[in-house]
């Protein structure tokens, strides 16, 4: 299987915990930053590995296919084997806007 991860993905997952890190500025560590970016970044991998295909729950993603870890929710798309990641919102912001 091959994986893409598009620009807007991985802007989501890194703006996430820099946000987190500005917020929690005393008690949230950059080393701690970076492994939960990381994590974030090896649940991809599991995208139709360990992680189920699933229809969106939100209509911004119509068109796409949804995966989730109980930490982030992923859409993508599926051509031949290769996986492209166009869009990621972690589960506490996973709403309609």
């Amino acid at each position: 299987m091959k994986y893409v991860i598009r620009k807007r993905c991985a802007q989501k997952v890194t703006e996430f915990y820099r946000n987190v890190s500005k917020k929690y500025k005393n008690t949230y560590s950059q080393e701690l930053m970076e492994q939960n970016v990381k994590d974030a970044y090896d649940s991809i991998f599991m995208i139709e590995q360990s992680l189920l295909r699933r229809e969106p729950t939100i209509s911004r993603w119509k068109g796409y296919y949804m995966a989730n870890t109980e930490k982030w929710y992923f859409a993508y798309t599926l051509i031949d084997n290769t996986v492209t990641v166009v869009d990621a919102c972690h589960a506490q912001n996973m709403h309609e806007e």
